[in-house]
């Protein structure tokens, strides 16, 4: 099922990326194939974010990628500080 839903995300992007430009650059296109490109280019935009989000969780429950939501408010504070300190200006 996760490789099924890589090739996915990776075919919907390529729509996206496609029909995007195509709808705009589009000289000489009437109304009705921009609008076309303009729906297709929405719907791998949309099909990308979903399967890319449903990547990530399916590698966060598999433990190949570190869980997001283990981190408190604690830890997240102590490394925003660090970082802070590490890029001050001075």
């Amino acid at each position: 099922m996760i490789k099924f839903l890589a090739v996915v995300n990776v075919v919907a992007w390529s729509v996206f990326w496609a029909f995007g430009y195509l709808a705009l650059s589009a000289e000489g296109y009437s109304d009705h194939q921009i609008l076309v490109a303009s729906l297709l280019a929405a719907v791998g935009l949309f099909t990308g974010i979903s399967t890319y989000l449903r990547l990530v969780q399916a590698s966060e429950r598999s433990g190949y990628a570190q869980s997001s939501a283990g981190m408190t408010r604690e830890i997240r504070n102590e490394a925003q500080e660090k970082w802070e300190k590490r890029h001050e200006l001075g």
